[in-house]
């Protein structure tokens, strides 16, 4: 099992000042996962999203963490593929320099950002993303054996080299960010391992794991992207774990709560999110509340009611409260078949002191706990 946390750069004050602390705060987290014995810290890369996630620059962030630290992985989850967000040879070029420069600490994970804010930014339609993103991820493990390489397609590359190589051989194991059945099922047949996203319960983890393991045995070999297949589910999983459980309650709900709203605020027209400090029950009817303004949304717009729009508002299942509540869903959430728990941690009304104590509690109580069943089975 691997224990990691991913990243958002999610915030309610916006100012310069408070952006700043926000990135300082993460790197000081980040610092402390690898004390407290985390595997790796990955970054999502989302562009013009205010509040809900200001981390656009992923490879900069994460290069700075394998810069001040010595052990722990870091990961892409993901690089965004559309080619005028990220044209594949700078994909290929810096994700290979940071694989080098952290000396095989790298994981590679691939998506296409999923909102028109996003790519509208880079004058590239939403019905134009899924291909693009198709090809870029085909093409770019190519780039790194030995050679010139050539392509014409939706984007055309002339014959060059491209360097540098990376420091794994062949290449960093690769990812796909999933957050439907379909997306498991791509996945799986193209030999990625699994990011699986939003705030699923074992129930829905178990489902999407029985579709991508089925999918990655029945995969083809032309359907493979890349040169090393990567059988891998990664589960999120947010927390907050604190001594007193009614605090560590109210402070998790309050942060899913501002993640639901600021998420249904950019890819749903939703209002902006609310920062309000309820107690639990109170936050709770809130969140109910906001879950049917997202189902009635979808209901004006023809949109199907599936668990990925509304399960934001999931909190059925969580990890918030004492060590021992986050044992218990943890271990749900490995019966279910996650090979990986994506900690989230960072919400936007998380304070920073609740982040760091979260990370100890996971590195003092959790890890051990599954280390220890590791070792004795």
């Amino acid at each position: 099992m691997k224990f990691s946390i991913i990243y958002e750069a999610q915030m309610v004050d916006t100012s310069r000042a408070n952006e700043a602390q926000v990135f300082q705060d993460m790197v000081e987290q980040s610092v402390l996962a690898e004390e407290m014995g985390f595997d790796c810290i990955w970054s999502v890369e989302h562009h013009c999203l205010t509040q809900y996630a200001h981390l656009s620059a992923p490879e900069s962030f994460l290069a700075f963490i394998a810069g001040r630290t010595t052990r722990i992985h870091v990961g892409h989850g993901v690089i965004c593929l559309p080619f005028k967000m990220n044209h594949p040879i700078k994909v290929a070029e810096r994700v290979a320099t940071l694989d080098l420069l952290s000396r095989g600490r790298l994981h590679f994970g691939v998506g296409k950002g999923g909102t028109p804010q996003e790519t509208g930014a880079f004058d590239t339609r939403l019905d134009e993303v899924t291909a693009q993103v198709d090809e870029s991820m085909y093409m770019i493990p190519k780039m790194w054996l030995e050679g010139e390489f050539e392509h014409h397609g939706l984007i055309d590359i002339p014959p060059r080299p491209i360097h540098p190589k990376p420091y794994q051989d062949p290449h960093p194991l690769m990812y796909m960010a999933c957050t439907r059945n379909d997306s498991l099922y791509t996945a799986g047949s193209r030999g990625l391992g699994a990011l699986v996203m939003g705030f699923n319960g074992a129930k829905e983890v178990a489902e999407r794991n029985a579709a991508y393991r089925k999918a990655f045995r029945e995969r083809k070999a032309e359907d493979q992207v890349g040169f090393r297949p990567n059988e891998h589910l990664a589960a999120l999983c947010a927390t907050v774990i604190l001594d007193d459980r009614a605090k560590a309650r109210r402070i998790g709900i309050r942060g899913q709560r501002f993640f639901a709203e600021s998420i249904a605020y950019w890819y749903a027209g939703g209002a902006k999110p609310q920062v309000d400090d309820l107690d639990e029950t109170a936050q709770l009817a809130e969140m109910k509340q906001a879950e049917n303004r997202m189902v009635a949304f979808l209901g004006d717009h023809h949109i199907p009611v599936l668990s990925d729009a509304t399960g934001n508002y999931n909190i059925d299942e969580d990890a918030y409260g004492t060590p021992a509540d986050a044992i218990r869903q943890v271990e749900k959430l490995i019966a279910a078949g996650a090979d990986e728990i994506l900690f989230l941690v960072q919400m936007g009304t998380i304070p920073h002191e609740i982040s760091m104590e979260t990370i100890r509690n996971i590195g003092k109580h959790v890890i051990p706990h599954f280390r220890a069943k590791a070792a004795a089975a």
